[in-house]
């Protein structure tokens, strides 16, 4: 088997099952007497002269580290040149030359690229920074909201993270006799408050896919036989007439109600954790897709993980069976999104739990 330059890069948001997939890539092409690269902080490090990278081998990369979060490559820093701001100044044509030229000075046979649904957007828009190498995208996000896979990396420990912090708070609750108003991640889209909302026994889950009426909200907490509980509120749901946070303007409203309540913010410990065996799973599968993708002179695909069945898909069959959004910083960009479907079974489940989900499906 002729030996190769892989190289392998972490971008967007960190999340746990990062540093799983990076260990099993990197098992991989010792296996095969290949030479795995990896590229320090993204396209930042990319961008950097020269190129910010390190020799991933058992010394560099600790197998005892392979079940934290984060990783050990890092997501990039604030305040430097990355797309959004090259675009801003108007020099985003530059920054992918420069992107594409470290590429070909780190003489590559393959880019694994492991990312959410925006750094995937990226890379199917502008694909021409990858044309030199053979590109395998892996999809991780906590916020479940890429087209075309069942599962990405960091979803299932980040639903465990923020079932096991509503676990904790239901205690206080319940002895103080109040509401909790928990405010998740997710963006615009709604599965990781759906998944932990059912997991936890949420009294109401509001996400930005179905509609709900804050009044029917008082009268269902009002309705029950206990006077505590959680209400989850994913971060990307509005309320007419209102601003600020969305779990404080919830909680503005039971206020209003006589409903004794508090808010609480999980933020960015639903990025953390020791990665459950369900995302190293699943990581290792994804890894073992890339590989053979690799080996197969595969290009422009993404892993997925779909009817139980793992295997790669084109970027733009990604791309074009999601709901393609446009992106506000980047001028002519859009991102790919998958959201909760009308006929998501968990919908379903909560209304059969008692959970006020909301009045009518988008």
């Amino acid at each position: 088997m002729t030996a190769k330059r892989i190289g392998i890069m972490t971008t967007g948001g960190d999340c746990s099952g990062l540093n799983t997939v990076i260990q099993r890539i990197m098992d991989g092409c010792v296996m095969r007497k290949w030479h795995l690269i990896g590229i320090k902080d993204g396209t930042d490090g990319l961008y950097a002269s020269p190129a910010q990278t390190i020799d991933m081998n058992h010394e560099a990369f600790q197998f005892a580290n392979s079940h934290l979060a984060g990783s050990i490559l890092s997501n990039g820093h604030a305040h430097t040149t990355n797309f959004v701001s090259a675009a801003q100044k108007g020099k985003l044509s530059q920054f992918n030359n420069k992107l594409k030229k470290s590429l070909q000075d780190l003489n590559l046979d393959a880019l694994v690229l492991v990312g959410g649904n925006g750094s995937l957007s990226l890379a199917h828009t502008y694909r021409e920074i990858y044309s030199n190498l053979s590109l395998i995208c892996i999809p991780k996000t906590i916020d479940m909201d890429i087209p075309k896979t069942d599962k990405t990396i960091g979803f299932d420990t980040a639903v465990q993270q923020l079932v096991s912090y509503c676990d904790q708070l239901l205690l206080t609750a319940r002895s103080h006799h109040r509401w909790f108003v928990v405010q998740t991640m997710g963006r615009d889209c709604g599965q990781l408050a759906l998944h932990a909302g059912v997991a936890v026994a949420a009294d109401a889950i509001l996400i930005p896919e179905v509609k709900f009426d804050v009044d029917n909200l008082v009268k269902h907490i009002k309705s029950s036989k206990r006077d505590y509980g959680i209400i989850l509120v994913s971060e990307g749901i509005s309320l007419r007439g209102h601003s600020g946070k969305p779990a404080d303007m919830i909680a503005r409203k039971l206020t209003i109600a006589d409903i004794s309540n508090r808010t609480a913010f999980p933020e960015h410990i639903q990025r953390a954790g020791d990665t459950l065996a369900s995302d190293r799973i699943l990581a290792a599968g994804f890894a073992n897709c890339a590989l053979h993708a690799i080996e197969n002179n595969e290009t422009y695909v993404m892993t997925t993980f779909e009817n139980g069945e793992y295997k790669t898909i084109s970027l733009d069959d990604f791309f074009t069976t999601g709901k393609p959004q446009r992106d506000p910083n980047i001028p002519g960009m859009m991102t790919s999104n998958a959201y909760v479907e009308p006929d998501n079974i968990l919908l379903q489940i909560a209304t059969d739990m008692g959970i006020y989900i909301g009045e009518k499906k988008k």
